[in-house]
């Protein structure tokens, strides 16, 4: 015979005090003693009993919970900043609900349908393009809402983004310090805002340098589609010396790729990837790598929307944090070029340069 669910009732019966001291302990509405608190979550936790959050904020008239829309979960820079949201949240005693788009805009529009039916006291998003359909559904609901790391050129409320620009430039000045002048610079579309940021800057700093601007090369956001442009290039004639790649996606195919052709890496051909996680330490070699601010932005958008929930009428802010270059042993003097002044950047084993 399965036994019930325990209730507030039972909390109160075990501690000795009224069901209402037990909403006041857990709802926080009214003061409690700390005593009486300590007593009735001991008993709470004795008999496995759970506060409904939703139904006593429902109660209270105040959602202490935000939506947070990505993309994708299967993209770990997603993944990772929806973990640095959740625990700044956490400690303004805000919970979130998460949902995906799967990239799409139709879907972008009714997953956000599905998160504001929770009443939400906000919500994050990550757009999947530049084009920003929901704003008119989020007006409507008048739900505050933070836009993170997409974040459209005429946008006028509230963004976190990384510094693309810096970011870019930093990336293409590792690269042509080595020595490197047949670069491919491997991006996912150029109809996201950050992508192109990126490459502008990356060719703009080439030229600069009297350089051939790079090659560039669209994968799109599906790796079957990735490793099959990636397969085309190869059969081509002339090889890079270096590939840049301006996502973690587009890093993986890179490495795929290479190793799928026997291609050595830095021997061979040298590579600087996009975001920084624990695998491109675990790979051989390390790889260098741009590391973007992850644990930053989530805090920056929380702070962002903890602010515009408070105060709707504030003005809006946006903010540009800066990435880091970190130097492993993926790059190094094109081969020919050994022992170049240059080449003391690869003794390092994680050498980090600011922005």
């Amino acid at each position: 015979m399965s036994q019930s669910v325990p209730s507030i009732k039972d909390v109160a019966r075990l501690a000795g005090v009224s069901a209402g001291t037990v909403s006041n302990v857990f709802s926080g509405n009214r003061p409690v003693t700390p005593e009486l608190a300590a007593k009735v979550r001991e008993a709470a936790q004795r008999i496995g009993y759970q506060p409904d959050r939703a139904a006593s904020q429902l109660r209270a008239g105040k959602a202490r919970v935000i939506g947070v829309l990505v993309p994708e979960l299967t993209n770990p820079f997603f993944t990772s900043l929806i973990a640095a949201i959740e625990a700044a949240a956490a400690e303004d005693g805000f919970d979130i609900l998460v949902a995906s788009s799967g990239g799409y805009a139709e879907s972008e529009a009714a997953r956000l349908a599905t998160l504001l039916a929770w009443k939400p006291a906000g919500v994050v998003i990550v757009p999947s393009g530049d084009e920003l359909p929901f704003r008119a559904a989020l007006d409507r609901a008048n739900v505050p809402f933070v836009l993170v790391d997409r974040v459209p050129e005429d946008f006028d409320g509230d963004a976190v983004q990384a510094d693309n620009e810096e970011a870019g430039r930093q990336a293409a000045r590792h690269l042509i310090e080595l020595g490197h002048r047949e670069v491919v610079v491997v991006a996912s579309s150029l109809k996201l805002r950050n992508i192109r940021e990126r490459c502008a800057s990356i060719e703009k700093t080439f030229l600069a340098q009297g350089r051939r601007a790079p090659a560039l090369i669209e994968l799109g956001f599906s790796f079957e589609t990735a490793t099959e442009r990636l397969a085309i290039f190869m059969r081509q004639d002339e090889r890079p010396t270096a590939f840049l790649a301006l996502t973690n996606f587009a890093t993986l195919g890179v490495l795929a790729t290479l190793q799928k052709w026997d291609i050595e890496v830095p021997d061979d051909v040298s590579v600087l990837g996009f975001d920084d996680y624990s695998w491109m330490q675990a790979v051989s070699p390390p790889l260098t790598a741009i590391r973007q601010p992850l644990e930053e932005m989530g805090r920056q958008a929380w702070r962002l929307l903890s602010r515009r929930i408070a105060d709707r009428a504030a003005a809006p802010m946006q903010a540009r944090l800066a990435c880091r270059l970190v130097r492993r042993r993926s790059t190094a003097p094109p081969s020919g070029e050994k022992g170049s002044p240059a080449d003391a950047t690869r003794e390092a084993p994680d050498e980090v340069s600011r922005a």
